[in-house]
C-alpha cells in the first residue's frame, strides 16, 4: 500500500511539470482569480506540491523532477532573479506558501536544501527569514511561521525564537478544550480544526521534539473526528476550503507521523484510506490531469475567494505518511474497518448533532456561520449536510430551482421570486440529539429552529414570529437525477428515489403541499445535476410553527420500509 501511495502522488504531480515557466520558479496551471496577485498564485502552485514530495523524499522515495523544484528555490528567493516572488507583506498569501517550503526544509533537507549552492542557501534563508514578523490573519494561520521556523532550524538558520513563541502563543488561546480548537476567534470549527490546527501542531510536536499537549488534543479529537466518516470512506463535505478534497483526511496520517496513537494503528489506517479510495475515479481533474476547482467535480462556483488555480495541491497533505518507514506499525498494521459507532454523536464545540445510518453520515448544523466566504450560508448554515447528498450551492437569486434550497427553509416575502434563508444562526444550544439556534431573515421575523436526529429520519421543528406574509419553501436533500429519478408528491409530502439515494420529506402537520424541484446544473458538490423534495405553503403575519420530518438513505426495499415509519416529533418522544 505505501508503494501504491507513492505512486498515487507521483500521478498527481506529473501533470504539473509541464507548467513550470523558464526560470522554475513559477508555475502557471491557469487563469488567476483569486484575491492575491499572480506571483503569490503561481507560488502557491510551485509550493502546494511539498506537502506531498517532502514526505516522499523523507521516506526515502524517489522523487520526480525534484530539479524543477530546486532550481524554483533559487530563483524565486533571488531579488535579482526577474522570477522573484517578492518580499511578504502583512497577512500576505506568500506567507501560506512559504510554511509549505519551510517543511520542507524540516523533513527533507538533504534533497532541497544541501543541494543548494552557498549563496543560494543564503538568499533563500534571507527570504523565508522575511515573513517570521509579518502579520498575519489571526487564525490558522499563525502557524505558517512557526513551520517557517522548522525549516530553517533544521538547516542551522538562527532566527528570534521570540517571534515563534509569540505566535504558539496565541495559537493557544484558540484551544477549546475536548480536542477542539476554533480556527480564531470564531464560531468555525470546520475542516481547518484537523487539517490545519492538528495538522501543525503535530508537525510541531514531531520536529520541534515538544509539544505534547498537541499530541494529546490530537489523541482526544480523533474520537470525535471518527465520527464525521462514512463507512465507505467518504467524509461529510461541511465549510469552507472543499476543494482541497482529500486533506479532509490528512489528520489521520499526521497521527503517526507524530506518534499518536490515539486509535488502534489499523483503523487510523483504515480512515485515511478508504477516504483516499473513496475519490478513486471521481473527476477531479481536468483533461490535462490537473487537480480542477471544486469537490466531486469540476465546480468553480465552490471557489472561495482565495482560491487559485493551484489551491487543491493542499491535498497533498494527506500523503505525510510517506515519510515514515516502511516498517512503522501504520504501514505493516492490517488495514482495519471503523468499528460500530454510536448512531449519533452530539458535539457541542462545532455545534453540531452527526448521525450515522446505513453506513453515511449526516451533519445537522446549528452553530457555525462565515458570511466572509463565497456561499458561506450553504458552507455552514444549511440544517443538514450529507455525506451521501453532499449540499447545493445557489446559482443564482430567483426562485427555488436557482436557489437549490436542499436542507433549507427558504422565505420569500415578494410571491416566491426572491427567497431568504439561515445565513448566521445565534443563540445556538445543543440538547443531547437536538441542536437549535434562532435566525432573523428581516428584522421584523424571527424564526428559533430544531434539528433532531432520529437515523436515517431528521425532524425540524420551526417556531416563526412574522410580521410579514411569506411564501415558504423546504427543501429535503438533493438526489443525482441523471439516471433517472421516481417522483412522488402529495398533501404533506415529497420524495425522490434513484440509483444515488432515496431522499423525501413529510410535513408532520399536513399543512403543506410536495413537489420535486430540478435544481440548475452545476449547484451540488457531488452530483452535477440534481432532483430536489419541497414542500411549500404560505403563512400571515403572526407566529406559526412548521414540523416535518426529512428521511435520507440509500435507495432499496429498505428505504421504502423505512420512508413508512417516520418520526412523529421533534423533542425526542
Amino acid at each position: 500500500m505505501r508503494d501504491q501511495l507513492q505512486s498515487s502522488l507521483r500521478r498527481l504531480v506529473d501533470p504539473v511539470v509541464p507548467c513550470f515557466s523558464a526560470g522554475r520558479a513559477r508555475v502557471r496551471l491557469g487563469v488567476n482569480t483569486a484575491i492575491h496577485d499572480d506571483t503569490a498564485a503561481e507560488l502557491e502552485s510551485f509550493a502546494r506540491p511539498l506537502w506531498g514530495l517532502a514526505p516522499l523524499a523523507a521516506g526515502k522515495g524517489e522523487v520526480p523532477h525534484v530539479e524543477l523544484w530546486l532550481r524554483g528555490l533559487a530563483a524565486g528567493s533571488d531579488p535579482g532573479h526577474p522570477e522573484y516572488w517578492g518580499e511578504p507583506g502583512d497577512r500576505d498569501q506568500r506567507i501560506v506558501e512559504m510554511a509549505a517550503i519551510g517543511f520542507a526544509l524540516a523533513v527533507a533537507p538533504e534533497w532541497f536544501w544541501d543541494q543548494l549552492s552557498g549563496p543560494e542557501r543564503d538568499r533563500l534563508a534571507r527570504w523565508l527569514l522575511s515573513a517570521l514578523p509579518r502579520e498575519t490573519a489571526d487564525n490558522n494561520w499563525h502557524f505558517f511561521p512557526v513551520l517557517i521556523g522548522l525549516g530553517l532550524d533544521r538547516v542551522g538558520v538562527a532566527f528570534d525564537r521570540e517571534l515563534i513563541t509569540a505566535r504558539l502563543d496565541r495559537l493557544e488561546t484558540f484551544w477549546l478544550g475536548d480536542g477542539w480548537y476554533s480556527d480564531g476567534a470564531t464560531e468555525r470549527r470546520d475542516y481547518y480544526v484537523p487539517w490545519a490546527m492538528h495538522f501543525y501542531g503535530l508537525l510541531y510536536a514531531r520536529l520541534a521534539g515538544d509539544g505534547d499537549r498537541f499530541r494529546e488534543r490530537a489523541a482526544r479529537f480523533a474520537h470525535d473526528f471518527r465520527h464525521w466518516f462514512a463507512d465507505d470512506g467518504a467524509a461529510v463535505p461541511y465549510g469552507r476550503s472543499l476543494t482541497y478534497r482529500w486533506a479532509q483526511a490528512a489528520f489521520w496520517g499526521a497521527l503517526p507521523f507524530a506518534g499518536v496513537e490515539a486509535l488502534p494503528w489499523g483503523e487510523v489506517k483504515g480512515y485515511l484510506l478508504r477516504h483516499l479510495q473513496w475519490w478513486q475515479g471521481r473527476p477531479v481533474t481536468g483533461p490535462d490531469g490537473l487537480l480542477s476547482i471544486g469537490y466531486g467535480y469540476p465546480q468553480p462556483a465552490l471557489a472561495e475567494q482565495y482560491n487559485a488555480p493551484g489551491s487543491p495541491y493542499w491535498s497533498l497533505k494527506a500523503f505525510l505518511p510517506l515519510a515514515l518507514p516502511a516498517d512503522h506499525p501504520f504501514w505493516t498494521a492490517a488495514e482495519q474497518p471503523a468499528p460500530p459507532l454510536p448512531t449519533v454523536s452530539s458535539q457541542p464545540h462545532a455545534g453540531a448533532v452527526l448521525m450515522r445510518a446505513d453506513g453515511d453520515v449526516t451533519l445537522l448544523a446549528g452553530r457555525q456561520h462565515h458570511p466572509w466566504v463565497r456561499h458561506g450560508a450553504a458552507k455552514y448554515a444549511k440544517f443538514a449536510y450529507s455525506t451521501r447528498f453532499g449540499f447545493s450551492l445557489p446559482n443564482g437569486a430567483l426562485g427555488p430551482a436557482q436557489g437549490a434550497y436542499d436542507s433549507m427553509l427558504a422565505l420569500s416575502d415578494d410571491g416566491g421570486t426572491h427567497y431568504r434563508v439561515r445565513e448566521e444562526p445565534a443563540g445556538w444550544h445543543l440538547m443531547g440529539n437536538t441542536v437549535l439556534s434562532t435566525w432573523w431573515p428581516w428584522p421584523d421575523v424571527e424564526i428559533t429552529t430544531w434539528l433532531t436526529a432520529a437515523p436515517p429520519w431528521h425532524v425540524r421543528r420551526h417556531r416563526i414570529r412574522s410580521g410579514r406574509a411569506l411564501h415558504t419553501a423546504e427543501g429535503a436533500f438533493a438526489v443525482d437525477r441523471d439516471p433517472g429519478v421516481n417522483r412522488k408528491t402529495g398533501a404533506g409530502y415529497a420524495r425522490a428515489s434513484a440509483a444515488a439515494g432515496f431522499t423525501g420529506l413529510r410535513d408532520l402537520d399536513g399543512l403543506r403541499r410536495g413537489e420535486v424541484i430540478d435544481c440548475l446544473p452545476g449547484t451540488n458538490v457531488l452530483a452535477r445535476r440534481t432532483a430536489l423534495p419541497m414542500l411549500t405553503g404560505h403563512i400571515p403575519p403572526g407566529e406559526h410553527w412548521l414540523r416535518c420530518a426529512v428521511f435520507g438513505a440509500p435507495a432499496g426495499p429498505g428505504a421504502e420500509a423505512a420512508w413508512r415509519q417516520p418520526p412523529t416529533t421533534g423533542d425526542g418522544t
